[in-house]
């Protein structure tokens, strides 16, 4: 396999990856992607030695994914389990390295439990009336500081098990559940205590403890609406005299916080000073004594991930998007001047640092590369692999090849995007396109892997992922580009793309198909309204109408950047840019997928697109999926989703009555599919 610094510029994805010689490369499957072991939750030892990571696995008789926890020497080797099955979550070293804490459930309730990081039991530290939340230690690893709900009074519980549940809707996130508010407590390991540290009506987000331990700085909001997170502001508490200090007032979402090495000041991230801008998040300073802060990171342009001080408090790591590929980067607090640390043409994703900062732990894919670990110097990138989570498709397997394209949309604004073809794809050859439209409005396609990219083209598609104006990784510029405009410029930015690859030969403009999820979902099924370009249409977790999500969907930043004011106040923007408006306009075969449970954007709005397309006799089909919320969880029914898209379009673009592949639900298609290691470059 290609190491992730060996990777050329443009053409990042290669179709012939080197196959054993008495071996004939297959397509991918849908079974293959769902039976993909998965990577997650890397955390490096403070002395950065050890590397402890969960993999998860499908288990068909359980219909869910099961997770097990390992640790891997950081210098490479045999991994090990090291969790026993009943598992945790929200994993963490004690800054001496000593402990391992976790998080796992007991009676229904989130507790922490600890262990030595040299093996044994794991013991249980809290017994929290309520589930414990996020979590941090002191700096001396003394304690632990976490979050938890206020429970219920005893005559309350009793009320509501007696069914006194009505939920009144301005004390709870949009009505969608019981609202209830969250303070700090502190647990001392030693005499086993918990104390209460705040006792407010607010919801708090994030926290960080001073390295002395004398101080919190946390963001809270006294508003507990789902759709208000932006009225987060920052406090400050102080251990010693247990007072509270409000530092901002304003309309800007913080968050991201964490205190310098010296302890004087601390960063956190938001898209501007004082206001909630439809901007990428910023790394902002702040002096807690003077309240003055100030924009650091102002000279990057992409999307900032994970930020992280340098010990000696002079810069600030992070991972960078900057248009298909992440790297990590380090900002320079002298000047604001940024350096790339890792060039590489792909998605890297730092999980944890040592505690010095000179060693990471990160994630890497690509188009045609599942995710991996890999352990790494920040000073020098020379990345040891530490796992093998899918060898099976080393050799096994004719991946798609793909590469970054720009065209011109019809206002002059370049567009990025990428296209993908199968891997025995002869130039010249015109293919039918798939267009897939990314979710957000604020999302973007990156150069990662997803299983779906290949299972289409081993179907024989081009696919078209373009970047359309509102997507994040770029400029500020072309994030704003959709404001008060959706279904516009970004619309145009599809169908300008779609142009690009039939005039450049790859695409048949008879076989064309249309598909993406939430956001994608409504850009697409927008598009239906205004051209019957496509042959079929593939539309997930959309929003047909706005003035109807207005309220129960988590649709905020929607209503106050995308359409422009409230209903009331523009109602003619909310008609004129709903799909349901122009539903009389539709032609296109249009397949409709939602979760019941979802509460991003709420199912009746797939069911009004749907009654109005039956009404008018459109072909159209529409599957509810019970129980799922905005992202499937139940392997089956992500298997009923990707099989019944396949066998629409299929049968809509191409004329093909489509048979879905079999297999046995107990066995893995593939022996042999465990994590395996390898040392070295």
């Amino acid at each position: 396999m290609r190491e992730p610094h060996l990777l050329t510029a443009l053409l990042f994805c290669v179709a012939s990856s080197v196959y054993a010689q008495d071996s004939v490369p297959r397509a991918l499957t849908t079974d293959d992607g769902l039976n993909m072991v998965g990577l997650s939750g890397a955390l490096m030892s403070p002395d950065g030695q050890w590397v402890l990571y969960s993999k998860s696995e499908l288990d068909w008789g359980e219909n869910e994914r099961k997770s097990t926890y390992y640790m891997v020497p950081a210098d490479g080797g045999q991994p090990f389990q090291y969790i026993g099955d009943a598992g945790g979550s929200s994993f963490a070293f004690s800054p001496d390295g000593k402990h391992l804490s976790f998080r796992r459930s007991v009676d229904e309730k989130q507790q922490l439990f600890l262990m030595r990081t040299t093996g044994g039991e794991a013991v249980q530290l809290t017994k929290h009336e309520t589930s414990v939340g996020s979590y941090v230690w002191s700096g001396d690893s003394r304690a632990i500081f976490f979050v938890a709900t206020e429970p219920r009074s005893k005559e309350e519980e009793k009320r509501h098990e007696d069914g006194y549940d009505a939920i009144f809707v301005d004390e709870g996130p949009n009505g969608q559940q019981q609202g209830s508010w969250n303070n700090l407590w502190r647990f001392e390991l030693e005499s086993k205590q918990e104390v209460r540290l705040t006792a407010h009506d607010f919801r708090i987000g994030s926290f960080a403890v001073s390295p002395d331990g004398k101080r919190i700085a946390f963001t809270a909001r006294y508003e507990n609406r789902r759709n208000q997170q932006y009225l987060s502001e920052i406090f400050l508490y102080d251990l010693q005299d247990s007072t509270q200090t409000r530092l901002t007032e304003n309309g800007a979402p913080e968050g991201g916080l964490e205190w310098a090495p010296d302890g004087t000041r601390f960063m956190y991230t938001a898209p501007s000073a004082d206001t909630w801008e439809l901007r990428q998040s910023k790394i902002w300073i702040m002096n807690p004594d003077t309240r003055e802060s100030r924009l650091v990171s102002g000279q990057f342009a992409g999307r900032i991930s994970n930020p992280v001080w340098t010990p000696e408090g002079t810069g600030i790591l992070f991972t960078g998007l900057q248009g298909t590929n992440s790297n990590l980067f380090r900002l320079d607090l002298a000047d604001g001047s940024v350096e790339r640390l890792t060039d590489v043409v792909g998605s890297l994703s730092v999980s944890s640092y040592s505690w010095d900062r000179e060693r990471m732990v990160y994630s890497f894919h690509d188009i045609d590369t599942p995710p991996d670990l890999y352990v790494s110097s920040t000073e020098q990138f020379d990345p040891i692999r530490l796992t093998e989570a899918n060898p099976w498709m080393e050799a096994d397997l004719a991946l798609a090849r793909a590469e970054v394209i720009k065209w011109t949309s019809r206002d002059g604004t370049e567009i990025e995007g990428i296209l993908i073809l199968p891997a025995d794809y002869q130039t010249g050859t015109k293919l039918p396109l798939l267009l897939h439209v990314h979710g957000g409005p604020a999302g973007v396609f990156t150069n990662g892997f997803r299983s779906s990219y290949h299972v289409w083209a081993g179907l024989g598609y081009a696919q078209l992922l373009p970047n359309v104006r509102g997507s994040s990784g770029y400029t500020d510029d072309l994030l704003q580009g959709n404001m008060n405009d959706i279904g516009g410029g970004d619309y145009w930015d599809l169908m300008t793309g779609v142009d690009h690859v039939i005039e450049a030969g790859y695409v048949d403009p008879d076989k064309m198909g249309i598909r993406g999820w939430s956001y994608g979902g409504i850009l697409g099924g927008w598009t239906i309204t205004q051209t019957n370009r496509f042959k079929a249409a593939s539309l997930g977790a959309m929003v047909s109408d706005w003035t109807s999500e207005y309220g129960p969907g988590f649709n905020h930043d929607v209503r106050l950047w995308y359409i422009g004011g409230t209903p009331w106040e523009n109602p003619e923007a909310y008609r004129q840019m709903s799909a349901l408006t122009h539903v009389a306009n539709v032609e296109t075969p249009t397949l409709l997928l939602h979760g019941i449970n979802d509460r991003t954007d709420t199912e009746p709005q797939s069911m009004m697109f749907f009654t109005a397309l039956k009404d008018q006799g459109k072909v159209t089909r529409y599957i509810k999926f019970p129980r799922e919320p905005h992202g499937f969880r139940e392997p089956r029914h992500q298997r009923t989703r990707d099989i019944e898209e396949i066998k629409w379009i299929q049968q809509h673009v191409l004329g093909i009555d489509w048979i879905p592949w079999e297999r046995e639900e107990d066995e893995s298609p593939d022996e042999g599919r465990s994590v395996t290691t390898s040392s070295g470059g």
